[in-house]
């Protein structure tokens, strides 16, 4: 994939090192910043050609740039192989609102116990904060590989590779590229 591509994937791995024995909260701020200095916003259209295409970490890096939802998978395999619990991850789709405009938005939402307050990762602000310093966002559904909710309740709505055919072809895309 080009010189460019494997300097960011070096970068990458060697803060996936540097944390990797470090406590989660090191670990999220260190993958957030990463990704949110390294890569620049494009919408798919422009990176793509397409409207909506959800990339793997390898895809993200080899381009330079992406949209929300790029960064948000990105940021959940990188803590994932960094060694934080997928369990305690979710990417979420909200609507946000950014200025008077409502739009269609994806984070990552780390739960440091099952009940507590989510922390926010996200690619708009640069700083993870918890859920409710975060009004702009309004939950509709969240998933990861352990599952698929309404909103961001405990409730399960299904297996998120059965009904969202975008998370499993990432999922497909991360496994050969060893994220999985």
């Amino acid at each position: 994939m080009g010189p460019a591509t494997l300097a960011r994937a070096q970068a990458l791995l060697g803060d996936i090192a540097d944390v990797a024995d470090q406590d989660d909260e090191t670990r999220l701020k260190t993958l957030n910043t990463f990704f949110n200095r390294r890569i620049l916003y494009r919408d798919d259209m422009e990176t793509w050609g397409q409207v909506d295409y959800w990339t793997s970490p390898l895809e993200l890096l080899s381009k330079g740039q992406g949209d929300c939802e790029d960064y948000a998978i990105a940021k959940y395999f990188s803590l994932i192989a960094a060694g934080v619990s997928g369990v305690k991850m979710r990417l979420v789709y909200v609507r946000a609102q950014v200025g008077v405009t409502v739009q269609a938005h994806m984070v990552l939402a780390y739960y440091p116990t099952p009940n507590a307050e989510p922390l926010i990762l996200d690619n708009l602000i640069t700083d993870i904060r918890p859920a409710s310093r975060r009004p702009d966002l309004v939950p509709v559904f969240s998933f990861s590989a352990e599952g698929l909710w309404q909103g961001v309740g405990a409730t399960s709505a299904g297996d998120p590779a059965a009904r969202l055919s975008r998370w499993r072809d990432v999922l497909v895309k991360a496994k050969a590229e060893g994220w999985w």
